[in-house]
């Protein structure tokens, strides 16, 4: 058995706002632990971030869509965008010295840490997170 839950918000900065609504939401209806909740706040939004800034080039008429799938030993939130794609393979090192002064590349590197799984699919359009439970 597995609870899905989508949202769907069109690329405003201000739509964050919806987005970590729906991960209290997830955190009160599957009763998360705060550390786990923690990670899922701050990667999930990290993400959303990303694709709309830089998926849907903060374009409103595209929307980004977020889907949660609770199994049995993980969470797993799905992060999609209508953009371009970009290419994962080849992302700068934002902690190699040229980098360390640069504002943004942080992202996803954020998002490896604090996910158990991160996969690109799709060009790079969706992106999963997956974290394990207990």
């Amino acid at each position: 058995m597995i609870n899905t839950i989508k949202i769907e918000i069109p690329s405003l900065i201000e739509n964050i706002r919806m987005i970590e609504s729906f991960i209290d939401n997830a955190k009160e209806e599957f009763q998360l632990d705060d550390g786990l909740y923690g990670n899922i706040m701050i990667a999930v939004t990290e993400s959303v971030n990303n694709a709309i800034r830089h998926g849907n080039k903060m374009d409103p008429s595209k929307n980004v869509k977020l889907t949660l799938f609770l199994r049995e030993d993980n969470i797993q939130f799905e992060i999609e965008d209508e953009g371009e794609g970009f290419d994962y393979e080849h992302l700068p090192d934002p902690t190699a010295p040229e980098n360390i002064e640069k504002p943004g590349g942080r992202g996803i590197f954020l998002m490896k840490h604090l996910a158990d799984e991160v996969n690109f699919k799709n060009n790079g359009r969706l992106v999963e997170l997956c974290f394990y439970l207990n």
